[in-house]
C-alpha cells in the first residue's frame, strides 16, 4: 500500500501570523495538501479575506483573530481551533515583528523586551498550549519560522537576530522534550523574501540587487519557497527529521555571503 507522503489531509493546522506574506503562503499550501487550516493575526479582516478565499477554493478553513504577543489570544485561538475541529496536529509559531533599525547599544529597554515578547516568550507560550494537544492526538509537528539573522549578524537587526537564533534553538529543546511523545519540532530560516514585512530591503533596488547578485541562485525568495518546506516539515516527509534549523535562503549561508 502507497501513499502521499506530502499529504496533509485532514490534518488540523494553526498558522500564526497567516494572513499575509510566509504565514499566507503556508496556509494556502497547506490547504493544498488537504490540511484544515487556521488563518490567524491581528487583524481578522484580512484572515476572513483569506478565509474565504481557500473555501472558494474548496479548503477547510476557519479564521481567528489574534495577536501573539497576548498570551489570553493565544489561548483563545487554540480554544477556538478545538472547539471548531477537535483536534490539533500541527503547529507553525509564524508572527514575529521587527519594529527598530540601528545598532543594539541605541536599543530601548521596551523595544527589547517587545521583540522577545513576540517572537520568542509567544512561541514557547503556543508551544505549552498545544503540544499536549498534539500529544493527545499521537503525534505530529511544531514549527518555527526562525531567520538566517539566526544565524549570522544582522546590521541594525540585533534584537531580532537575537531573538530568532534564540527560537532556533528553542525548537532544538522542544523536538528532545516531546519526541517520544511522537512530536517533531523544527525551525525554518528564511533569507531575504519578497513580502511586506522585508520590503524595505528588497524595494530599495541598491540593497535588492546586491542581495540577488550575491545570492548563488540569483535570485530572491519567494513566500511559497518557504510555504513548501513548511508542507514538507508538517507531513510525513520529514518523519525522520526534529531538531533542525532548515535554512531557505538560495545558497547565501552556506556561501559566507
Amino acid at each position: 500500500m502507497t501513499y502521499d507522503l506530502f499529504s496533509m489531509k485532514d490534518r488540523v493546522v494553526i498558522v500564526t501570523g497567516s494572513s499575509r506574506g510566509i504565514g499566507r503562503s503556508i496556509v494556502e499550501e497547506m490547504a493544498r495538501a488537504g490540511g484544515k487550516v487556521v488563518i490567524s493575526s491581528r487583524k481578522i479582516e484580512a484572515c476572513n479575506e483569506l478565509r474565504d478565499t481557500l473555501r472558494a477554493e474548496g479548503a477547510d478553513a476557519t479564521a481567528v483573530a489574534c495577536n501573539a504577543g497576548r498570551k489570553d489570544e493565544l489561548q483563545r485561538l487554540v480554544d477556538a481551533t478545538l472547539e471548531t475541529y477537535g483536534r490539533i496536529d500541527c503547529v507553525v509559531s509564524n508572527a514575529g515583528i521587527n519594529p527598530v533599525y540601528g545598532p543594539l547599544k541605541d536599543l530601548p529597554d521596551e523595544a527589547w523586551d517587545k521583540v522577545m515578547s513576540t517572537n520568542v516568550r509567544s512561541a514557547w507560550q503556543l508551544a505549552n498550549m498545544t503540544l499536549p494537544e498534539i500529544s493527545r492526538t499521537g503525534g505530529g509537528s511544531f514549527i518555527i519560522v526562525s531567520s538566517i539573522s539566526a544565524l549570522r549578524a544582522a546590521a541594525g537587526q540585533g534584537a531580532y537576530a537575537v531573538s530568532k537564533a534564540a527560537v532556533s534553538h528553542l525548537a532544538v529543546n522542544l523536538a528532545s522534550e516531546w519526541g517520544p511523545a511522537k512530536i517533531r519540532v523544527n525551525a525554518i530560516a528564511p533569507g531575504l523574501i519578497k513580502t511586506d514585512f522585508a520590503r524595505r530591503l528588497w524595494e530599495d533596488e541598491a540593497i535588492g540587487s546586491r542581495i540577488q547578485a550575491n545570492t548563488p541562485l540569483r535570485r530572491l525568495g519567494e513566500p511559497v519557497d518557504i510555504g513548501a518546506v513548511a508542507v514538507f516539515l508538517a507531513s510525513d516527509a520529514s518523519r525522520y527529521i526534529t531538531g533542525q534549523t532548515i535554512v531557505v535562503d538560495g545558497g547565501v549561508v552556506s556561501a559566507g555571503i
